[in-house]
């Protein structure tokens, strides 16, 4: 008679025990609802550009549909190169210290993989993107968490980072600009956390993906500040400035020490990026700043419009100074994040993430990205409006008119 197993037994226990995605989990019920108005997925309402698709098609019609090299394209490295040192002044070399890899969210996996042992510790600032504890667990390390909070404008401070460091910290992760509060670092900061960093040899894995949508001051790359670049791991990639998110294409940067390590589990694991969706990339770094720079106006426009709204509709929120979203809180409605957000999906049909899927420093907030039309901003707020006056706001019904959607007209910014 054959034994009957318990297949989740079987199953590696430190994978058991991680939570699946909050982001995730819950639009798996926006899914199967109609007439929702999304603020959720952290996504480009932009279709790509049509000179980078047209580029992909062009290329499959030469027939590029082979395996590239395991770092990727030359000619995209050395694009890569040439623009990481115009744009924020710092160098690589494009045969040794560029990999491609599929999405950013490879190559922080890969660089997590590579430098981290079991019981090495990792600093990351929070409220955190939904990514960064689960891959650190999964390499048997141990995520540290920098509790940042909104009267400070959910900046990480060297303090904070002083404060954490143990003989057992070995990795600080930065996302900056921040997922997802839309917190940026500045220049005197960032310095300072880098002056930390080099005394206690920490390895920095910056996670630069929203670095271009950076609406106050300047975004500055930490590899580019004395003495930072060697310890650097810099991940970055096209998702949210050229809208090409399913494109899944990404890169890192850093020492060849590092990048020849994680080249190695690539090889082994992923191989390559997918051709089409590197030749993409590279029409994207040639011919796409116009485009870039018009997707990047119009998130401001509307980032402006949603700080608008939340101080209307009587809703806290941090102003964010970079990436596409607003991070509210929302414990004046008596609601956990969780609640509030189910509560608004069933009762107003408007989708947003639970602040608590970026960890227990989110609860009390919830997550909601403007990196959807005006028309959606305008419809999804004035039944927000609704929904929060039924429990804390004793006026009138606020009415909003953002106007009209501006990309819809647009020859570069389609939307979706």
């Amino acid at each position: 008679m054959t034994k009957q197993s318990n297949w989740l037994d079987r199953i590696n226990p430190t994978v058991r025990s991680i939570q699946p995605s909050g982001i995730r989990r819950f639009f798996d019920l926006v899914a199967e609802m109609k007439g929702v108005v999304s603020l959720g997925v952290g996504e480009p309402d932009f279709v790509t550009p049509w000179h980078i698709r047209e580029a992909c098609v062009y290329s499959l019609e030469k027939g590029y549909t082979m395996y590239t090299s395991n770092h990727g394209l030359l000619e995209l490295r050395e694009e890569i190169a040439r623009d990481l040192s115009s744009s924020y002044r710092v160098s690589y070399n494009p045969r040794e210290e560029i990999l491609i890899t599929v999405g950013v969210s490879e190559a922080f996996d890969l660089a997590m993989r590579t430098v981290l042992c079991p019981g090495d510790e990792v600093l990351i600032p929070a409220p955190s993107y939904v990514s960064y504890a689960p891959v650190t667990l999964m390499t048997g390390a141990v995520p540290v968490y920098l509790s940042t909070s909104m009267e400070s404008g959910f900046q990480v401070s060297p303090e904070m980072v002083e404060k954490a460091i143990t003989p057992q910290t070995k990795v600080l992760l930065l996302c900056n600009p921040n997922n997802p509060t839309g917190s940026t670092i500045d220049r005197k900061r960032l310095l300072e956390i880098a002056e930390i960093a080099r005394a206690h040899d920490l390895i920095v894995v910056s996670d630069e993906i929203y670095g271009r949508l950076t609406y106050v001051g300047e975004h500055t790359c930490i590899p580019s500040l004395p003495g930072m670049r060697d310890r650097t791991i810099l991940l970055n990639g096209f998702s949210k400035s050229h809208a090409m998110t399913g494109w899944r294409i990404g890169y890192a940067a850093g020492h060849p020490d590092f990048i020849s390590a994680m080249t190695k589990i690539h090889q082994y694991t992923m191989l390559c990026a997918p051709i089409t969706a590197q030749v993409a990339a590279l029409e994207a770094l040639k011919n796409g700043k116009s485009g870039m720079h018009k997707m990047v106006e119009h998130y401001n426009h509307r980032r402006r419009l949603v700080m608008q709204a939340f101080r209307e509709i009587g809703l806290p929120c941090s102003e964010p100074r970079g990436a596409f979203y607003a991070f509210p809180e929302i414990r004046s409605t008596g609601l956990s994040s969780e609640d509030f957000a189910q509560q608004l999906l069933k009762e107003e049909k408007v989708a947003v993430v639970p602040g608590n899927a970026f960890g227990e420093q989110g609860e009390g907030f919830i997550r909601c990205s403007y990196a959807a039309s005006v028309d959606d901003l305008t419809e999804a707020f004035r039944r927000m409006n609704s929904f929060v006056k039924r429990r804390v706001n004793k006026g009138k019904i606020l009415t909003f008119s953002f106007g009209k959607n501006e990309s819809k007209k647009e020859g570069i910014c389609q939307t979706v």
